[in-house]
């Protein structure tokens, strides 16, 4: 048993090492960083920028109030955090696992609060941000669930997640097929659900999300609610940052077709969403906020209170 926790230990910090090196490791020297910094800086009405434009909206609800106090989790050079500050969200801290990239977009007047954050194993007290953001990197994330329960520690109105989600809850006939091909060969699944086991070159599984999963998560630590909006953002392709958000381009057209496609699709539930945007609430949000979120697109659903957990102090 002991050997079995070390060799997890091993695993972990060995993931860790390989995604605090990662960007210095692509950007090794201060001027590449730089680089990069200045190209976010200048890539506003950009195809890319566009794409972007669509994770970030799912934030709209959450940054009318400009004194909450905000952590972005993994945010390598302090893209997210750059976007909340731009909102004119006054108290808002970039994190990373290493904070060397973020340390430059400090100089570089990019961001504003920095600090270097295990997602797993955040150093901060209990309740002492209001939202907590993380935005494409729970996939990153060895031990993720770990990190589910940390950020719902420190937040406390509500944590939001915005990652790929798994497809397969949502579409039966793929579900049907895995679990009739698991009584036969369960190596068969592999051949048609190509992506059940994802890694990255930086070392992780691809985690993917659900909406059961939230729910669950939520249930377990009777959280009142959890809010959830579809989206389809994934078009981007190297160079998309060099092409403007035009229609008179055509790269940009072909995006929009797909995307009018992909977006009709999910709304009719013929296929599920690249993405989703899930926040989980600490508290009940007021009526004001659960307004913006149905504008916003999204869909509410409120926790049943554990009937056999009463007399709580909230």
């Amino acid at each position: 048993m002991e050997n079995n926790l070390q060799k997890q230990d091993l695993f972990n910090e060995h993931s860790y090492d390989l995604h605090a090196n990662w960007y210095n490791n692509l950007y090794p020297e201060k001027e590449q960083k730089v680089k990069v910094i200045n190209s976010l800086n200048n890539y506003k009405g950009s195809i890319n920028h566009w794409l972007q434009e669509l994770f970030f909206k799912c934030l709209t609800p959450f940054t009318k109030d400009k004194n909450a106090k905000w952590l972005t989790l993994g945010d390598a050079y302090g893209h997210d955090a750059r976007y909340l500050l731009d909102q004119n969200i006054h108290h808002v801290t970039a994190s990373d696992l290493d904070d060397s990239f973020l340390k430059i977009s400090h100089e570089q007047e990019f961001i504003k609060d920095f600090s270097a954050q295990n997602a797993e194993s955040l150093t901060l007290e209990d309740d002492s941000v209001d939202y907590i953001l993380c935005k494409e990197s729970y996939h990153h994330f060895p031990r993720p669930y770990a990190a589910l329960y940390e950020m719902i520690r420190v937040a406390s109105k509500a944590i939001i997640i915005i990652e790929p989600q798994d497809p397969i809850s949502k579409m039966p006939t793929l579900l049907y097929l895995a679990n009739l091909l698991a009584r036969i060969n369960d190596k068969k699944i592999n051949k048609i659900w190509k992506n059940r086991f994802s890694y990255e070159r930086v070392g992780n599984f691809v985690y993917k999300v659900s909406e059961r999963e939230f729910e669950k998560f939520a249930a377990g630590l009777n959280l009142p609610m959890i809010a959830i909006k579809k989206l389809n953002p994934n078009f981007w392709f190297p160079g998309s940052e060099h092409i403007k958000a035009d229609r008179k381009e055509k790269a940009f057209r072909r995006i929009l077709f797909r995307k009018k496609i992909r977006d009709f699709f999910s709304r009719w539930g013929i296929m599920p969403s690249q993405t989703l945007s899930i926040a989980v609430f600490k508290n009940m949000p007021n009526e004001s906020l659960k307004k913006s979120l149905i504008d916003e697109g999204y869909r509410l659903i409120e926790i049943p209170k554990n009937p056999y957990i009463k007399n709580l102090p909230y």
